[in-house]
C-alpha cells in the first residue's frame, strides 16, 4: 500500500541525488492498483525504463490512463494506433510477471506487441490530445496514484521518457493524501483535469485518433526534449545499467525482485484478485459444518475457483496443500490443471487410463512424509476405483482434500461402495445438479458423506445467475413434433400393454420392474428416434442461416439412441446404432449450405481439444455431439443451440442449457430451439390418463427452460394446443 512506502523526507526527487524520479515511479506502480498520467511528451521507453515496477503494476491487475501530447516516435505511434483500432489475437499472461517482465526489459518487437495488447484490452488507456489555435503543446508533467484507499500525486519537471527520467537534471515533487489539506486539494484537481480530457470536456484542445498522431522527427521539432522520442534501441540498455550505481535505487529493485520470487512460487487467487462474497461465505460455511459440504451452484458461477479458494485459504493456514480432485472425463482433467495453474498451484498430477502417473504419485506420497510437499491429483472416477490407483489413494493424508466434481456421479453403482472407505476428512461436492433422479439411495449416500443435504450449505441457482449477470440471457423456442403413423401405432401398442401391466398401482404411484422398464425404454425410444425431428431440425437450421447468414457457434445435441438412467463418465461410448443418428444429423447440417463447417464432438473424436478451439474462432460453426457435451465442459462462444434429443432427466438438460449460456465478451445472448415429441392421443382412448402422465413429465423442461427465457411469455403461446389436448395447466406443472 502506499501508506506503508518509504517516501522521500522532503518530498523532492531530483537526478543525480539519492532520491531519483525513477525510484518516486518504482514504488508507486509496485504498490498502486490505478495511475494517472497528465504527459508533455511521452516515450515507451519509460516503460521500459521502468519494467519491474510495472510488470508488478500490471500483473496485479493494476490500470493506467495517460493524456499524451500528439506528438509520439514511429513506433510509439504504430503501438497506439494497433492498441486503439484492433483486438490482438495475441494472449499474454499478465499474472506472470517473469515473463512480462522481460518482454517489458528488452524494447523489441515483443515490447511493443504488448503494450498494444494492453492497450487494446484497456489496461492501459490513452487520450491524445492537440492544443487548439497554435498555442503550443500541451506540456503537463504531473499524475496521481492510488491504491484505493490512498493516494500520491506529483509534478514535475521530467517528461515521461527516458532522457526525462534518467538523464535531464530534473526534480518532482509529491503530495500525500494522508498528510494535509493542501496535498488532498491538488490531488482531487489533478484527477478532475484528468477526468475532464477522458470525458473530453476541455475546449482548450482537440481529441484526436490514433491515426492524427504525428511522428516526432529530429529535423522537424528541434526541441531538445525530443530526442527520446526517437531513441535508438541500443542506447536503451546502456542508459539503463548506469543507473543502477544509485543505492537507495538498488535496493528498491531488489525489494521488487523479493516479492516476485514470493509471486511465482506462492499460490494465490486468480490475476491476484479476491474471492467474491458468496465465495467467501463458502469457505465458511464449510469450515462451520466440519469442513464437509454440497456447493450446488450453477453452470457459470464459479464452482472450480469457489472450492479451489478454499484449498488456497487452507494453505494460508497450513503453509502447504495437498488435494485429490475426482472429475467424471479425461477432457476436465485438462480443464482442472488449467484453473489450478491460475492459482499457482504447482506439482498437479493427472491420472486416468491414458497416462503414465504411477512414479509421479509414488515420489509426492513418499516425500509428503519426509517434508512438508505440497501436491494436487486430478483423477477420473473410472481410475478412481481401480485398484491400482487405490493402492496409492489409500496412502493419502487425511487431511488431503477431495473435491468431487460432478459429485452425483459418486452414486453411481460402481462408485457407492468405495464412498465408506474413504479415509480423506475435508470434502467438497461440486454440481449445478446434485439430486440424482429416481435414486435416493445414491442421493442418501452422497449426503451422508459430505455431511449436507439440500438446500445444501452452498447454493447459486441458475435464476439466480441469469439475475446477477454470471450466464448469459436466452429466448427460448420449443417445436412440437408428431409422431409419423407408423410410429404413433407402434407407440399405442406399447402404451396398451403397459397398461395391462399395471404401470401404476392404486394410488397412483408409478410401479417399477425390469419388464416395464424394459417397455418404456422401448417406447422412449420411438420419442428419441422419432423420424420428423430430422425436418423440424433442417427448418430450424435453414431458417436460422437465413436470420444470421451462418451457422457459427452452433450446438446440436442429437438424440441418444435411448435416454438411459446411468450416469456419464468417460468410459461410456456411443453405440452403433447411436453413430448412425449423429452421422445422420451432422449429413443435415453440411446440406444446410456449402459454407458451413460441421464438426462431431463425441467419444470416438480425436484431438478434441483442438475441435474445441476451432470452434471457439469460428472455424469450426457447428458442433454435433450426443453426451460428451453434458458434463464441464466449457464452450463459452456458444450462441446457438438446438436440443434435438427429448431428455426428461433435468441434470442433463440443466447441464446443457448450462453450456450454452455461458458468458463470452462478443456474446449477447443465446437462442435454444427445443424439439418437443407430444404423441396425439385422443381423450377416448384407454391410455389417455397414462400418456397425460408422461405427457406433463416431458412438459416439465420446457417450462423450465420457458420460466427463465426472455421470451416466456411468446413460449407459453406456443403450447396452448398441446395443453388443450391433455387439459394441462402450466401454472400446475
Amino acid at each position: 500500500m502506499l501508506k506503508d512506502c518509504e517516501w522521500s523526507i522532503d518530498r523532492d526527487y531530483k537526478t543525480g541525488s539519492e532520491n531519483e524520479p525513477m525510484q518516486f515511479y518504482l514504488e508507486g506502480l509496485a504498490n498502486s492498483s490505478e495511475f494517472h498520467l497528465l504527459l508533455g511528451y511521452f516515450s515507451s521507453a519509460a516503460i521500459n525504463l521502468l519494467s519491474i515496477g510495472f510488470a508488478t503494476f500490471i500483473s496485479k491487475g493494476g490500470k493506467m490512463r495517460m493524456v499524451i501530447n500528439h506528438l509520439l516516435s514511429e513506433k510509439d505511434k504504430a503501438v497506439v494506433e494497433k492498441g486503439l483500432n484492433e483486438n490482438p489475437n495475441k494472449v499474454f499472461d499478465l499474472t506472470d510477471i517473469v515473463t512480462l517482465g522481460r518482454i517489458l526489459d528488452e524494447y523489441d518487437t515483443h515490447f511493443f506487441e504488448c503494450l498494444a495488447y494492453l492497450i487494446a484490452e484497456k489496461r492501459i488507456e490513452i487520450k491524445v490530445v492537440k492544443p487548439k489555435n497554435g498555442r503550443g503543446i500541451a506540456h503537463y508533467k504531473s499524475g496521481v496514484f492510488t491504491d484505493g484507499e490512498n493516494s500520491i500525486a506529483y509534478k514535475a519537471s521530467c517528461n515521461f521518457t527516458l532522457r526525462g527520467l534518467s538523464e535531464n537534471l530534473e526534480e518532482l515533487e509529491a503530495f500525500l493524501s494522508w498528510e494535509n489539506g493542501r496535498s488532498n486539494k491538488l490531488i482531487k484537481k489533478q484527477m478532475r483535469i484528468i477526468d475532464n480530457y477522458f470525458a473530453e470536456n476541455d475546449d482548450s484542445v482537440e481529441y484526436l485518433s490514433a491515426s492524427d498522431i504525428e511522428i516526432a522527427i529530429r529535423d522537424r521539432f528541434g526541441n531538445k526534449d525530443l530526442d527520446e522520442l526517437i531513441v535508438q534501441e541500443s542506447q536503451l540498455l546502456k542508459k539503463k545499467v548506469s543507473l543502477i550505481n544509485n543505492g537507495r535505487l538498488k535496493q528498491t529493485i531488489l525489494k521488487l525482485h523479493k516479492e516476485i520470487d514470493k509471486v511465482i512460487h506462492n499460490p494465490r487467487f486468480p490475476n491476484n484478485g479476491t474471492p467474491r462474497t458468496y465465495q467467501v461465505e463458502a469457505y465458511q460455511n464449510w469450515v462451520t459444518n466440519d469442513y464437509k459440504g454440497i456447493f450446488a451452484m450453477a453452470t457459470g458461477t464459479g464452482k472450480t475457483i469457489t472450492s479451489l479458494n478454499c484449498l488456497l485459504e487452507d494453505y494460508k493456514k497450513e503453509n502447504s496443500y495437498k488435494a485429490i480432485i475426482l472429475v467424471p472425463t479425461t477432457a476436465l482433467l485438462e480443464q482442472w490443471k488449467k484453473e489450478c495453474a491460475k492459482f499457482n498451484f504447482k506439482n498437479v498430477i493427472t491420472v486416468s487410463s491414458k497416462e503414465k502417473w504411477e512414479d509421479k504419485l509414488a515420489f509426492f506420497n513418499t516425500a509428503s512424509k519426509l517434508i512438508d510437499t505440497s501436491y494436487i491429483v486430478i483423477v477420473t472416477y473410472a481410475s478412481l476405483s481401480r485398484d491400482k490407483f487405490q493402492s496409492f489413494f489409500k496412502q493419502l493424508p487425511k487431511e488431503t482434500l477431495l473435491i468431487a466434481d460432478e459429485t452425483h456421479n459418486l452414486g453411481s453403482q460402481g462408485l457407492l461402495k468405495i464412498l465408506p472407505t474413504i479415509h480423506l476428512e475435508k470434502r467438497i461436492g461440486l454440481s449445478a445438479t446434485p439430486h440424482r433422479k429416481f435414486d435416493e439411495a445414491g442421493n442418501t449416500a452422497i449426503e451422508e458423506f459430505f455431511n449436507d443435504k439440500s438446500p445444501y450449505i452452498v447454493s447459486y441457482s441458475m435464476k439466480q445467475a441469469l439475475e446477477n449477470g454470471f450466464l448469459c440471457q436466452y429466448t427460448y423456442f420449443p417445436h412440437i413434433v408428431k409422431l409419423t403413423e407408423e410410429e404413433m401405432k407402434r407407440y399405442k401398442e406399447i402404451s396398451l400393454q403397459l397398461l395391462r401391466m399395471g404401470l401404476f398401482d392404486e394410488k397412483g404411484n408409478f410401479k417399477s420392474s425390469p419388464e416395464i422398464e424394459k417397455k418404456l425404454l422401448e417406447r422412449k425410444r420411438i420419442i428419441h428416434k422419432a423420424t420428423n425431428k430430422i425436418d423440424a431440425f433442417q427448418k430450424i437450421l435453414n431458417d436460422e442461416f437465413k436470420q444470421r447468414k451462418n451457422l457459427k457457434y452452433t450446438l446440436v445435441y442429437v438424440p441418444e439412441g435411448v435416454e438411459a438412467n446411468f450416469e456419464y463418465n468417460d468410459f461410456i461410448e456411443e453405440t452403433e446404432d447411436e453413430n448412425k443418428l449423429i452421422n445422420e444429423y451432422t449429413r443435415v447440417v453440411s446440406n444446410t449450405d456449402d459454407s458451413v463447417m460441421v464438426k462431431q464432438f463425441t467419444s470416438n473424436s480425436t484431438n478434441r481439444e483442438g475441435v474445441l478451439i476451432n470452434y471457439e474462432k469460428g472455424i469450426t460453426h457447428v458442433l454435433t455431439s450426443m453426451k460428451c457435451l453434458d458434463e464441464g465442459v466449457d464452450v463459452p462462444r456458444s450462441e446457438l443451440a438446438i436440443f434435438c434429443a427429448s431428455t426428461g432427466n433435468p441434470r442433463q438438460f440443466i447441464q446443457r442449457r448450462g453450456r450454452v449460456l455461458r458468458l463470452h465478451k462478443d456474446k449477447i445472448h443465446a437462442t435454444i430451439h427445443d424439439l418437443v415429441v407430444i404423441p396425439e392421443v385422443s381423450n377416448n382412448e384407454s391410455t389417455f390418463e397414462m400418456e397425460k402422465s408422461l405427457v406433463r413429465k416431458e412438459l416439465e423442461r420446457v417450462v423450465d427452460f420457458a420460466n427463465l427465457a426472455m421470451n416466456k411469455t411468446e413460449t407459453y403461446n406456443s403450447l396452448k394446443d398441446v395443453l388443450d389436448q391433455y387439459n394441462l395447466n402450466l401454472n400446475d406443472i
